[in-house]
């Protein structure tokens, strides 16, 4: 291990020893993507699944954290979902030499859900992200002086989940509402439990050092195999941890979406083994009760694998150690869209005649001649809330943006041009169109969308649960 206390390093990256199960610390991202899929659907099942909520832990972290904190703007939620690489108990097979350290954690996400329940966002913070540390608690009760450069990952070391609380909210001045801590005991249960996980591979791999050994093209994994895809750093990609983090952000989004449409969350006997797997191995702070559990999940209900997205925060090589990271100009503007949130539009009342973006079904067509362009403005249109599909290129080149509408989608239509900066009359469409359903077709003049009050802009690298496994593999 390396003496330095600001560089925490970890197993599967430091140990020589060829452990077949070291670096299971990563797996806290698998357990989180099911804790994040829980909070977003099946927690309305509370009546039946009580047994299940009993096993879940709890820590005071409101007393560890004072009034000090930033102000809560909207009605969003924030879950800090943390992985714990803990040796106790059970968790200590997966190395006895640790089980007398205190835990790490390379897996720090905050979860933010927002208003209204039409999207989530999962933000990922590399762990070796150099920071500016705040004063926290210790875990033995003193106090750990601040500092003005340290490894974001050594705040859960030193202080636990109320200092992560406190470092990441320093950084963003984003109020954390709630967290969701995991350890890695119900990794198999939890890939089993959902079916296996679908994930696709650029080309055959077999690397010794984490066992994985699998052909090119789509597999569906679980148990150690899927153990070793999560946690292989070398046998796949460039190697380097943000690599790996993208490709964990991929294998979560596949695990929810194929919880959400593969029946999991409507099968009860699925639905309770799949939370049994997550609960006994979940510690939240203690406002995060069965009954908060509840009512989020009955405000996230119906949110489909398409809002479900998945960034990095805005970061970048560290000008003081290439073999780190920083955070670049654009987290500040990151944050502020993520700290301004806005409350997603309500619904109509009967009668009105404005069509909110969730109700408008959109199919984008590329006039522009610029590749990939109708796939990028899909992406945004599905951030602000609408119901898009890619139609390929238009028949045509255009200059100018148009919005078409099929049969009975003229107020749709007036929806959609009302974030367009050029404001295109709609106009109806003769032949070729669909009922309900308005046709954009992007010219060389588009610009970005006007905000329709509620969602984050789509961020460089995201991924979405719903993305094709195999896209940038």
């Amino acid at each position: 291990m390396n003496s330095n206390p600001m560089y925490m390093e970890y197993v599967d990256d430091a140990d020589p020893q060829p452990a077949p199960r070291r670096g299971w610390r990563i797996l806290g991202w698998v357990c989180i993507g099911l804790s994040a899929v829980m909070v977003a659907g099946s927690l309305t099942a509370y009546g039946l699944y009580r047994k299940a909520f009993g096993n879940i832990s709890h820590e005071d972290v409101n007393a560890q954290l004072g009034p000090n904190r930033p102000k809560k703007l909207n009605n969003a939620m924030n879950i800090l979902l943390l992985g714990s690489d803990t040796r106790a108990g059970a968790n200590a097979k997966y190395g006895r030499r640790l089980k007398n350290e205190a835990p790490r954690s390379d897996t720090m996400i905050l979860l933010h859900l927002s208003p209204g329940g039409g999207q989530a966002m999962g933000i990922s913070f590399p762990r070796d992200l150099m920071i500016r540390m705040p004063s926290c608690k210790s875990r033995n009760g003193g106090v750990i002086p601040a500092q003005s450069r340290a490894q974001i990952n050594s705040a859960f070391t030193n202080g636990g989940a109320a200092c992560v609380i406190k470092t990441i909210e320093s950084l963003s001045n984003i109020r954390i509402d709630h967290f969701m801590q995991v350890d890695f005991n119900g990794f198999k249960t939890i890939t089993k439990a959902v079916g296996g996980v679908p994930v696709c591979l650029s080309k055959s791999v077999n690397d010794p050092k984490s066992g994985l050994r699998l052909s090119k093209g789509k597999h569906v994994i679980s148990g150690e195999t899927a153990l070793a895809y999560v946690r292989v750093r070398h046998g796949l990609g460039d190697g380097s941890d943000t690599d790996r983090i993208k490709r964990q952000q991929k294998f979560m989004g596949a695990l929810a979406s194929k919880a959400m449409s593969a029946g999991v969350l409507s099968n009860p006997r699925k639905l309770y083994s799949l939370m049994n797997a997550v609960t006994k191995s979940l510690t939240t702070d203690k406002e995060l009760t069965p009954q908060v559990m509840m009512d989020i999940g009955q405000e996230m209900q119906g949110m489909t694998s398409g809002k479900l997205r998945f960034v990095t925060v805005p970061s970048g090589p560290d000008p003081a150690d290439p073999n780190r990271v920083a955070l670049t100009d654009a987290a500040t503007p990151f944050f502020a869209a993520v700290r301004n949130d806005k409350t997603v539009p309500k619904e109509p009342k009967p009668g009105a005649s404005k069509i909110p973006p969730s109700q408008v079904r959109v199919r984008v067509f590329n006039g522009s001649g610029i590749d990939g362009q109708a796939g990028r403005v899909a992406d945004d249109l599905e951030s602000q809330g609408f119901q898009v599909t890619v139609g390929g290129n238009a028949s045509a080149p255009t200059s100018a943006t148009k919005v078409l509408y099929g049969a009975g989608a003229d107020q749709q239509a007036q929806t959609l041009t009302a974030l367009i900066p050029s404001k295109p009359q709609p106009t109806a469409r003769t032949s070729g169109g669909t009922p309900g359903v308005v046709d954009l077709v992007v010219g060389r003049n588009w610009t970005n969308l006007k905000s329709s009050g509620g969602g984050i802009p789509k961020q460089q690298g995201e991924i979405r649960a719903s993305d094709d496994i195999c896209k940038g593999t």
